[in-house]
């Protein structure tokens, strides 16, 4: 729009110059030809042309919904049913047909090629949003029973499916966005003490299973990073919820390892990820994200465990007792736990075989990283299992924490990287505000301890900004 706004503007002044005789026609035509003067009303055109047909179209389906629901109460169930069918498959053949045209044809400029495929997206948005209607229309038609989460989790297959079939980034994310919402809405029925089992409460049981294997690969067909982090975010909050380890003692007269698991699998599993353990590929997409992604889950793991609250016994019901062994025993995702447990154990002898031995800073890295998670495993089952060490784990995981943060904030120093020296800065800041507010202490040291931490952030702030702007003028000498 920018480029558009410029090259008309400058066939204006072009023109206004060849008339003042400050340029020659020959200057005009080459500036003409260089800028393609004679494009920007075909390029007019189109866009109308466009505009005209999305606002027709708008109003062609406005009139069709208007008429269907005047006639809805009238027609039979076939013929809804095939009403409702013909207008998702129309929507979807002319979105697909729309947006796989400009691949076909080569004689067609860059920007109307890229116009139809974002009607043609646009037009299968539409389709995946009219599938969702459908589906609930259609079980009011024949009666069929069922959950807000069950309606939700088949769309978003649906979706999915599509999305798969397409390779759209777009119908990527919204396939995430619904399953889970389906999942949210049945994670109440996942934890209720009815013991009868549909579809839909196996996806929500398997769900951190499901969102890791079925949309890392819809990543990198779509070769997007959105469904990538969406994944592994709908992974990790899913498993937590699932598993809920936190408090440490909510399951510790039950299974002790739950919390290890849940706490430790996802930095485990995202630190060792690797693009090239997936065949055909040669490149690393996705490490760079993945490792951040569990740097952000230390921080948060260590960040919540350095509360004493976190390793004492409160009050817990979901409808079933945590005494019941069975019960609890049944509703975990022990298949999810083995499958990504063993997924883990093969991504890090995959990043230990493929270690370069000359890399010394490499393997400093990833011995901390493996002392970060043996601490996570170790301390919360020794806590459960063996002993109460609540004055222990609260200073370990608090000591865990300075240490992260220390590490992101050399790390920033060292790459001159604002994100980590921030991260850093910020985690270490919020640590010394939270055991203050967490312990009983007066306002006066209160206000004391913001103060420094405030005048510190803006003296650490200051240097480091300065220490940038000093490193390219002592490379230029």
């Amino acid at each position: 729009m920018i480029l558009d706004n410029f090259v008309r503007k400058l066939r204006q002044e072009a023109q206004l110059w060849r008339d003042e005789g400050l340029i020659s026609s020959s200057q005009h035509q080459q500036l003409a030809d260089r800028y393609q003067f004679n494009k920007i009303e075909a390029a007019a055109k189109e866009s109308s042309g466009l505009i005209t047909i999305a606002v027709g179209g708008l109003l062609l389906i406005l009139g069709v919904i208007i008429f269907v629901a005047a006639n809805w109460q009238t027609w039979s169930r076939e013929v809804k049913f095939i009403l409702l069918m013909s207008f998702f498959l129309s929507t979807a053949i002319t979105g697909f047909l729309t947006w796989r045209e400009p691949t076909l044809s080569n004689a067609a400029s860059k920007k109307q090629q890229r116009s139809k495929r974002l009607l043609g997206e646009a037009l299968l948005i539409l389709s995946a949003l009219i599938l969702g209607a459908t589906l609930m229309l259609m079980a009011q038609i024949f009666n069929i029973s069922g959950s807000a989460s069950q309606l939700f989790l088949a769309w978003g297959f649906g979706v999915l499916v599509m999305a798969y079939s397409l390779s759209l980034n777009s119908l990527g994310i919204l396939a995430i966005i619904l399953l889970q919402i389906g999942y949210w809405f049945g994670l109440r029925e996942f934890w209720s003490a009815s013991n009868d089992l549909n579809w839909a409460r196996l996806v929500v049981r398997h769900t951190p299973l499901i969102s890791w294997l079925l949309f890392v690969p819809l990543a990198y067909i779509c070769r997007s990073r959105v469904i990538f982090v969406l994944a592994a975010i709908a992974f990790t909050l899913s498993l937590q919820y699932n598993l809920n380890p936190l408090p440490l003692l909510t399951f510790s007269d039950v299974i002790p390892w739950v919390a290890s698991f849940a706490l430790a699998l996802p930095p485990a599993l995202f630190w060792s990820y690797d693009d090239l353990l997936f065949p055909n590929i040669n490149y690393r997409l996705f490490q760079p994200i993945a490792r951040n992604l569990a740097l952000v889950c230390f921080a948060v793991v260590f960040y919540l465990l350095s509360f004493r609250w976190q390793w004492q016994a409160l009050s817990y019901s979901y409808g079933n007792s945590p005494n019941n062994f069975s019960t609890v025993f049944q509703s975990l995702p022990i298949i999810d736990l083995g499958i990504l447990s063993g997924l883990a154990v093969l991504q890090w002898l995959f990043l230990f075989r493929h270690r370069h031995p000359n890399q010394k800073e490499a393997f400093f890295t990833v011995t901390v990283i493996s002392i970060f998670l043996s601490f996570i495993v170790i301390v919360p089952f020794w806590h459960q299992a063996i002993g109460r060490i609540t004055e222990l784990g609260i200073f370990v995981f608090n000591v865990l924490l300075i240490t992260l943060a220390w590490g992101l904030i050399q790390e920033g120093l060292k790459l001159s990287n604002r994100l980590y020296f921030w991260c850093g800065m910020l985690l270490f800041i919020l640590q010394i505000i939270s055991r203050v507010l967490e312990y009983d202490t007066d306002l006066l040291f209160r206000s004391l301890v913001f103060v420094l931490c405030g005048s510190g952030l803006i003296s650490a702030g200051l240097w480091f900004e300065r220490r940038l702007n000093e490193r390219p003028a002592a490379k230029k000498q």
